[in-house]
């Protein structure tokens, strides 16, 4: 069956071919009600290529994507993944990924006002604030999708968010917490790297639900926020084990890794620690048996999708497109992968 053309388009839409033309490349001077048209005849003719079930620009789009990497290995790994990704597709005519010097949202809108004109979409790693949100509501409003990577921004109209069910990973760290305590009496310290991502926020929500529920003999410490710091994440976590002997697990939502590493390193007591991402710093723990659980979101496959998403945020013709979280997978110290 011979392939589709504009001149096909156009008589499904209904509009002429310069307008398709217009609405598949994205430029200017295409109603709302036109883009829609076109972009729904392109589909139902296959004209469009696609990565699954999700549809794909028909010509190569410019991306952007915004993140403070020298902050954590894992955003690190995730950036070099984006490069590698968006340099093997054709669908990507470039690929910007900006290192942000720290998180601030004052930092992130700073950047985003330096997009690109040519950019068709962007990724963020960002915290949950009245700036970053407005930030994104500006940059859909000017033609451009947005994805979220790592931790949502669920009151704006970005088109995707790229990472786990952050409720379902809290809860997860909950139940195998719970499981390996057993019957003990004692207390849980939460350890936050920032507070701010939402993620953080939910996963934290889902960790203490599931605790204070199915395990009463449990007792959670005030939740600590180290900022993403590996010497004070290092200097809490020896002042937890000095303060509370019955300190009996550790769970780690987000930064501040190898500073609990080196902390757990100097002392002879070993609680149950659970941290997220695996990292040099993680695998080396779990290796060591500093650490018993990683729940891990897979780098390679986060930035494939924050790229695969764009796309097709790009090629959609509706604003938000369906909700697919990442799988979360489970390593332990005999199922570290090579």
């Amino acid at each position: 069956m011979n392939r589709a053309t504009i001149i096909d388009i156009a008589r499904l839409a209904g509009v002429s071919t310069a307008t398709v033309d217009r609405a598949l490349n994205g430029r200017r001077g295409v109603s709302a009600s036109n883009q829609q048209r076109v972009l729904r005849a392109a589909q139902e003719l296959n004209y469009l290529p696609s990565e699954g079930q999700s549809f794909l620009p028909a010509r190569a789009a410019q991306l952007e994507f915004f993140m403070p990497q020298h902050r954590q290995s894992f955003l690190a790994d995730v950036a070099l993944r984006l490069e590698e990704f968006s340099a093997s597709l054709p669908l990507v005519s470039t690929a910007i990924v900006h290192d942000l010097p720290d998180l601030k949202p004052e930092t992130l809108v700073a950047a985003l006002g330096k997009t690109a004109l040519a950019t068709k979409g962007i990724g963020v790693v960002a915290v949950d604030h009245p700036l970053t949100r407005h930030a994104v509501r500006d940059i859909v409003a000017a033609g451009i999708k947005v994805v979220t990577i790592g931790s949502d921004l669920v009151s704006t109209p970005r088109a995707a968010y790229v990472g786990l069910d952050d409720r379902v990973a809290g809860r997860t760290a909950a139940l195998i917490m719970g499981r390996f305590c057993g019957q003990r009496q004692g207390r849980i310290a939460i350890i936050m790297g920032q507070r701010e991502f939402h993620g953080q926020q939910v996963r934290e929500l889902g960790f203490a639900s599931l605790l204070e529920s199915d395990f009463p003999n449990l007792t959670i410490l005030p939740s600590i926020n180290r900022q993403s710091d590996n010497l004070r994440s290092e200097e809490q976590m020896l002042r937890l084990l000095d303060e509370y002997p019955d300190l009996l697990g550790v769970y780690c939502i987000g930064g501040g890794r190898s500073g609990i590493a080196k902390a757990l390193a100097r002392s002879k007591r070993r609680p149950v620690v659970i941290m997220h991402d695996l990292t040099e710093t993680t695998r080396r723990s779990l290796a060591g048996g500093l650490i018993d659980l990683v729940i891990d979101q897979n780098a390679r496959l986060v930035a494939e999708q924050s790229v695969i998403r764009l796309l097709s945020a790009v090629a959609a013709t509706s604003a938000f497109l369906p909700e697919h979280f990442i799988e979360p997978k489970l390593i332990f110290r005999e199922n570290i992968p090579l």
